[in-house]
Order: C-alpha cells, then structure tokens, then sequence
C-alpha cells in the first residue's frame, strides 16, 4: 500500500511539473515530409506587429467535398501556426450557404464583393452533381479588411491538383494579406506618359489591385526637353517605373534621363509592341489589315541590357480565343474561334513570379532574343510553345486563316522568349557615348537592380464595359480567366520585395489523396472488412475468455 501510494505521488508530481513548465515553454514540432507548416520568418514577420485582435473568417465549413475537407485542414493548420507566432490572431470557419432557404441572395451578395465560387463536380455512387464552394477568407484587423483566395485554378488541373496547387500557395497568401494590413510606408510606382501609353482606364484593374501596397503617381516625360533635371528628380522618388505599351518613340534625351533613373536604382517594368496591329482594325469589310513594324528608339537601350525585341508576330497552335458574328442583325450568331496571334502561355514554374500560375493571353506579341554581351542575370520567364512560329513585319494580317486548319510543319519555329527578368549592376547605356543632355550626379554603374521586358503591350491591359475597367485577365467575349493580373502583380512584388515574401511562392508541398477509383469499385469490400472483422474478433476473444475461464475456475 505505501509503495502505491508513493508511486501515485510521484506520478502527480511529474504531471504537475510538466504542466506548469508548459506554461512558459511552447514549442511545436513539424514532423511532415515536406516541412509545409514551418512557416518561413519572412512570413511569421508579417504578423510580429500585430497589436489588435485579427480576425479571419474563413469560407469553408459545411457538407465539402473530400477535397475541399483537405484544404480546409491544411488551412486550420497554417492559421495555428501564425496565431502560434501571435495570439491575437483569431479564426474561424463558416459556411456561408447554411442558411439554404437564402442560398442564392447570399451567394450574389458574395460575389459582389469579388469572391467568386468554385464550381465543383462531385461523383458519388456513380452520380454525377454540381456543388459551389466558396474558398476564400476575411481578414480584418483595425476596421481593414483584405480576401484571401485559397483557391489556386490552373487550367487543366483536376481538383485534387487544384488543391494541392493551393495548399503550397497558403502561407505566402496569409503573409502577403497580413503586410498589406500593416504596412507603414509604401514604396512608389510612376506610371510613366507622354509616349503614347496605354490610357489610365486600360490599366485601371491592376493599378487597383496593387495600390494597397503602392503609392502610384503619374510622371510625363514631355517636360524633359525644357527641364531635364527637374523631371529626373521627380521620377527619382519613384521606386519603379512602369512603362506601359509606348507607341511613340522616345527621344535621346528621354533615353538618357531613363537610362540614369535606372542605373541609379530604380526598378522598371517595360511592356512593349515592336508592331503595330489591333484586333480592332481587322473588323471591317475586308477582314484584314496591314501590320508593320513600330519604332520606338529603345534597341540600342535594350541591346545594352541583353535583349533585343524583334518586330515580328508569334503565331501560336497554343492560342486564345476571339470571338466572330456569323450573321447580320438579330440573326447574328457569335462564336468564338482560335486566334493563332494570341498566344496562350503556359509558366514552367521555375520562379517566384511565375510559379503556379493560369495561363497567360498574350495579344500580338513580338519575340526577345537573349544576346550574351555581358554579365547581367537573365530569366526567361515565359515562352511560346514548341508548337509556335514567327511572322515578319510588314505584313496582311487577316481573318481568313480561322478558316483553315493550322498545318503543324508550319509551327515548328517555337519555345521564343516572351517575358525576360534582368538583374545585375546595371551600367549605363551611355558609357563611353555623348550624352544628349548634362544631369547633375549622373553615374556611369548602379547598385544591385531588377528590370522586367515583356513583349506585348496588352498584358496587362484590361477589357471595358458599358464605359468600367473589367478585371485584368478576364475575356468579356468569352468569359474565359487568364493569370495576367496575378503574373503582374507577383512581378512588381518580386522587383520591389526587400523582405523576400514572395519568395515563398516557391515552396513545394505534397498532399496525398485517396483513390476515388478504388474507393468505388473496392468500397463493399472495407465496409465488410471494417463492420465484420472487428465483430468476428471480438466474438473470437469472448469464446477463447468464456473457456479460459471454465477451464480455471470450472472445478
């Protein structure tokens, strides 16, 4: 009895101790494969400032499908971790359809607000039916508050890709919605004008989308010929330039006063058209129109960094589509069509900006060749497809060729550069040349920089309805999604992040999935193995016990 009674004393002593250690000592321990809930510190920074309550209310909750029940998980997972890291961070799921009897008012009351359902196919027991989830979250911090899509759609993807590909996408979603809640000083963008750029409302959804990081400013170039120093200055406290489809040439001294912006640390973006051609133009009696090439004064510039924007036009088997009438008046039928000169580009997933992205719609879009006339680090982030060609410039463009099957041997010219990251200290396009204007402190080698070329002044150019800017990346025509405006918001994150954040996007997870398959076909056999087993040894047991016991005790 007392040996009992020191054992339990023991015990009791050992249980206390370990808890009131656990009150000051907190750990968790992240025993996956992969590591996927060892958040990076970039990403836990993100939530270190936090002094309010967080809360996040997140869309998933109710009858889901399997695999929607696993992104659900995986996301309960990450928000522990992060409120691990900060107790002020609270969070909760919800079905945002329980209420079935106002199902529908409450799902067009969500996707005014921008969140948009997934549309799933749910087969069971050889039945095929149509559900809507909503995987998306609130969060909101000091009367702010910011979405979060946990949904990651590639086109082609099945849903078990779909998830997977969202699950590796969580922790840079949570920690990128989290700074923009608590982000003090934001770095600047200039939307450069005065060469014939893309007018404001073309550029309206992505300038929208990224002014809850960004200060954006308008800077005009035009003032460069009367005061040179003065405009150098003003685009100095630019933190990056976005040159956006420029149609008319720039001059020297534009040249110069870009080049020493530039080399003395600012970031750019250029997105350019060496050719000169709109869809529009081809809607007419003749159903064609004259493409030639458009000159903008930069291959001398560009040559300097590497690159040379060629004026030709990629035709591609990989294509988007437009669509055409048949018909005159109320008879008009529209059918949409592949149109070989917009490319659909598809990312290797090879880098932060382009990792896990839908397809891109290129429109008209030139080719970059990748010369190696210096030291500066070069990524191609985006190619045509080994099924694509070129077309010179001048040259009819015309409608005719819908109507005519592509013939593969005339695509065998593909795999062209598109889209080219530069990184490196940059040196002046002007070294050893005359300048066309003196600037005061005008440098010949800059500090570490970043610059992005992208051959297609559309890209990030978006549709327009009834007079209103429609989301970048959406076909009105077709209503077909394209990954242009997250491609172009992950590039001027990536060319301004100092924190690594968007670095993140790399992360590779592996989510196991159960056989679907063999769940239908094998689902008799587990039911009978998982009801009758455990009561045959069960009944087993109690008849072996039953005889033990009237053998020992029977006499």
């Amino acid at each position: 009895m007392k040996k009992t009674l020191t054992a339990v004393a023991i015990g009791l002593t050992i249980l206390l101790g370990v808890n009131i250690v656990s009150n000051y000592i907190y750990t968790r321990i992240d025993l996956t494969e992969d590591n996927r809930y060892t958040l990076s510190t970039s990403a836990l920074n993100t939530v270190e400032e936090f002094a309010n309550p967080v809360i996040i209310d997140v869309l998933l909750d109710g009858d889901l499908p399997a695999e929607f029940v696993k992104l659900k998980s995986e996301t309960k997972q990450i928000l522990e971790e992060f409120a691990a890291k900060n107790n002020v961070i609270k969070f909760n799921f919800v079905d945002p359809l329980k209420d079935t009897s106002n199902a529908e008012a409450v799902m067009a009351e969500l996707q005014q607000l921008g969140l948009t359902p997934a549309n799933v196919t749910v087969e069971e027991n050889g039945k095929m039916s149509q559900e809507f989830v909503f995987p998306w979250a609130m969060i909101n911090y000091n009367n702010k508050t910011t979405k979060v899509a946990l949904l990651k759609n590639k086109l082609g993807s099945t849903t078990e890709e779909r998830v997977t590909n969202s699950v590796q996408q969580l922790e840079y979603s949570f920690a990128n919605a989290f700074s923009k809640l608590t982000i003090k000083e934001k770095k600047r963008i200039a939307v450069l004008k005065g060469n014939g750029e893309l007018e404001d409302i073309y550029l309206a959804d992505y300038l929208s989308s990224i002014k809850d990081y960004y200060n954006i400013g308008a800077i005009t170039l035009d003032s460069v010929a009367t005061n040179p120093q003065q405009t150098l200055d003003q685009l100095n406290a630019y933190d990056l330039a976005l040159i956006a489809k420029p149609t008319e040439a720039f001059s020297d001294e534009e040249k110069y006063l870009l080049d020493q912006y530039i080399t003395q640390g600012g970031k750019s973006i250029w997105l350019i058209d060496k050719v000169n051609i709109e869809l529009d133009s081809l809607f007419n009696e003749e159903g064609k129109s004259l493409a030639f090439p458009r000159e903008l004064n930069l291959t001398d510039f560009f040559f300097k960094y590497g690159v040379r924007i060629n004026p030709v036009l990629l035709k591609d088997i990989y294509a988007s589509q437009i669509v055409l009438a048949n018909g005159e008046g109320n008879n008009s039928q529209y059918n949409p069509v592949p149109w070989p000169y917009n490319p659909m580009v598809f990312s290797r997933n090879d880098h932060p900006i382009n990792n896990n992205l839908e397809a891109l719609r290129f429109q008209f879009a030139n080719t970059i060749d990748i010369l190696d006339n210096n030291a500066y680090k070069k990524n191609i982030l985006y190619y045509s497809s080994p099924l694509s060609t070129v077309v010179g410039t001048p040259n009819i463009i015309s409608l005719d060729i819908i109507n005519q099957s592509p013939n593969k041997a005339e695509y065998t010219n593909g795999n062209k550069a598109l889209a080219v990251l530069i990184e490196g200290e940059f040196n002046s396009v002007y070294t050893n040349r005359v300048k066309p204007l003196q600037l005061k402190n005008s440098i010949e080698k800059g500090p570490e920089n970043k610059m992005l070329i992208i051959a297609d002044g559309d890209i990030v150019k978006n549709q327009i309805r009834n007079g209103r800017p429609l989301e970048l990346g959406y076909d009105k025509w077709t209503n077909n999604f394209y990954g242009n405006k997250e491609f172009m918001v992950n590039s001027i994150n990536y060319l301004l992040d100092d924190s690594g954040l968007i670095n993140i996007r790399t992360k590779k997870v592996g989510i196991p999935f159960l056989d679907q398959e063999k769940i239908s076909t094998q689902k008799t056999k587990w039911q009978l193995i998982n009801i009758l087993l455990p009561l045959t040894l069960t009944l087993i047991i109690g008849i072996l016990f039953n005889y033990y016991r009237k053998r020992k005790y029977g006499k």
